[in-house]
C-alpha cells in the first residue's frame, strides 16, 4: 500500500510538472499574447503573419499562414472600426509536450456592437521565436454566426483569388462586398480569342445574401467599382467594367434590385486609350449622371457625353 501510494504521488507530482508554466515562460506568453492582440488593426495587421505557423489550425479548419493573413486583412476591410482587446481576468496558461495552450475572454467591437467570446490560441517556440499553432472560440460560444469569424467570409481560396468591392450595398448603414465569378477562360489556336468553359458570363455576388446576384453576359474579365448613393435610395451603387481586347464597357447596377440604370457605355480602346473611371463617369448632381462613350461620325471615332436620370 505504501509503495501504490508513493507511486501515486509521484505520477501526480510529475504530471503537474509536465504541465507546470514558470513565471519567465507564462512572462513570455503574456507578453506575446499582447503583442498579437495589438496587431489587430488594418494598419498592423502585416505583423502578424510572423506570429503563425506555416499551416494553422484555424477556427476549426486547417489554414495555411497566407490564408489566415488574408482573413485577417479582410476581417479589416469589411469592418475598419473592429477593435479587440484581451480581459485580464480568467486567462489561463497550460504547457504540455512544449505546446502552450492559452485561454482568455476577448472583446471585440464593431459596428457598435461589443460582444465577449472565450478564446484559445496554442503555440510553440520556433527558431527562438513563439508562432501559434491553432486559433479559435470556445464551441459553446454565442454568436458564432457574427460576421467577424472567418465562416463568414465563405472559403477562404474564394477570397485569394477574388477581389472583393466593400460598400453599403443595400442600405443598411453597415459595410457588405461584392466580388465577381469569372468563366474559367483559354485562347483559341488562332491565338487571338478568348475561349470560356462553359457559358461566357460574369455574375456579381454580395456577401449580403438578401442581394442578388447580377449576371453579365458575355463578360469575362471585369473589373468593380462602388459608384457610391446615385438615386437617393441610401445604398451604394455598383459599377461594372467589362474589359475586351479592343473596347471596355461599363454597366451602372442598382444593387438592391439588380436592375441596371445605365450601359453598357463602350469605349473603343484602340482609339481612346488610357480612359479611367473619372472619365467615362461623373455624378451630375441629384439622380443624374453624365456618360462618356465613344462613338464613330462622319468615320472618325469621337467622345459623347449623355446626362441620364436614374428614377
Amino acid at each position: 500500500m505504501k509503495y501504490l501510494s508513493l507511486m501515486s504521488c509521484l505520477l501526480v507530482l510529475l504530471f503537474s510538472s509536465c504541465n507546470e508554466v514558470n513565471p519567465k515562460s507564462e512572462q513570455e506568453v503574456r507578453e506575446f499574447l499582447k503583442q498579437w492582440n495589438a496587431s489587430h488593426t488594418a494598419l498592423k495587421a502585416p505583423y502578424l503573419e510572423r506570429d503563425y505557423m506555416p499551416v494553422v489550425t484555424y477556427y476549426g479548419e486547417e489554414r495555411t499562414r497566407t490564408q489566415v493573413q488574408q482573413d485577417k486583412k479582410l476581417l479589416f476591410q469589411q469592418f475598419p472600426n473592429y477593435t479587440q482587446r484581451i480581459l485580464n481576468d480568467p486567462l489561463t496558461i497550460t504547457k504540455e509536450a512544449g505546446v502552450y495552450l492559452v485561454t482568455f475572454t476577448k472583446r471585440v467591437s464593431y459596428n457598435g456592437i461589443e460582444a465577449d467570446y472565450t478564446s484559445y490560441l496554442s503555440m510553440m517556440i520556433r527558431n527562438g521565436d513563439f508562432q501559434i499553432l491553432r486559433e479559435g472560440v470556445a464551441e459553446n460560444s454565442k454568436d458564432l454566426d457574427a460576421p467577424i469569424f472567418p465562416s463568414a467570409r465563405a472559403d477562404i481560396a474564394f477570397f485569394t483569388n477574388n477581389r472583393q468591392l466593400f460598400g453599403d450595398f443595400n442600405g443598411d448603414g453597415l459595410s457588405d462586398y461584392a466580388t465577381v465569378i469569372s468563366p474559367t477562360t483559354t485562347m483559341a489556336q488562332s491565338g487571338d480569342t478568348v475561349v470560356c468553359k462553359g457559358e461566357c458570363n460574369s455574375v456579381i455576388t454580395f456577401s449580403n445574401k438578401d442581394l442578388k446576384a447580377i449576371t453579365i453576359k458575355g463578360a469575362y474579365k471585369s473589373q468593380l467599382e462602388n459608384l457610391k448613393d446615385l438615386n437617393s435610395d441610401g445604398a451604394d451603387e455598383i459599377g461594372f467594367w467589362d474589359i475586351k481586347p479592343t473596347t471596355k464597357s461599363f454597366y451602372v447596377f442598382d444593387a438592391t434590385n439588380g436592375a441596371l440604370l445605365s450601359g453598357p457605355v463602350v469605349i473603343n480602346t484602340t482609339v481612346h486609350k488610357n480612359l479611367n473611371l473619372i472619365d467615362v463617369f461623373k455624378n451630375a448632381g441629384p439622380n443624374k449622371i453624365t456618360v462618356t462613350r465613344s462613338a464613330q461620325v462622319n468615320g472618325k471615332w469621337i467622345l459623347e457625353n449623355e446626362t441620364i436620370a436614374l428614377d
